[in-house]
């Protein structure tokens, strides 16, 4: 059998599944505050950062805004946040945390640790977790500028 074609050789697999147990790890601690996974990634944009376009938050999430604005309506009927039309231009929304919102952030201190001590091993420890990151984003920014050219 060709090399090519075996799982254990394939680089997305590995990504896949690091992906999907991280996202594993991260449901109990978010459920027990009826948040999602994504719910979560906007609640870290806006605590980076309050108030802000939507077509913003969908850029810093690597994502796209028919795909954000759901998830923001959902974070917006549970008291979360606000989307409200932008001043000097009524298409834009603006998203804003409401008191609820940032009264998670103090609720949700022990998440970033207890999941980033989960993945903690022989090869990932807190020396080389920084390299583990530039290597990461290297990957996301080759694949990003390669799906670039190939929309283009």
């Amino acid at each position: 059998m060709d090399g090519r074609f075996k799982l254990d050789n394939q680089l997305c697999f590995r990504l896949y599944t690091a992906s999907r147990l991280i996202t594993q790890a991260y449901h109990p601690l978010l459920s027990q505050y009826g948040l999602t996974y994504p719910q979560y990634l906007v609640l870290l944009v806006l605590w980076e950062k309050d108030s802000q376009p939507v077509n913003d938050i969908a850029k810093r999430l690597m994502l796209e805004t028919n795909t954000v604005t759901p998830l923001l309506k959902r974070m917006e009927a549970e008291g979360i946040l606000t989307r409200t039309q932008g001043k000097k231009d009524a298409r834009q929304m603006i998203v804003k945390l409401t008191k609820k919102g940032r009264e998670l952030q103090d609720k949700l201190t022990e998440v970033p640790e207890t999941v980033g001590s989960s993945v903690m091993c022989q090869s990932v420890t807190p020396e080389t977790v920084p390299g583990l990151f530039r290597m990461l984003d290297d990957i996301i920014e080759q694949l990003k500028h390669n799906n670039n050219e190939s929309n283009s």
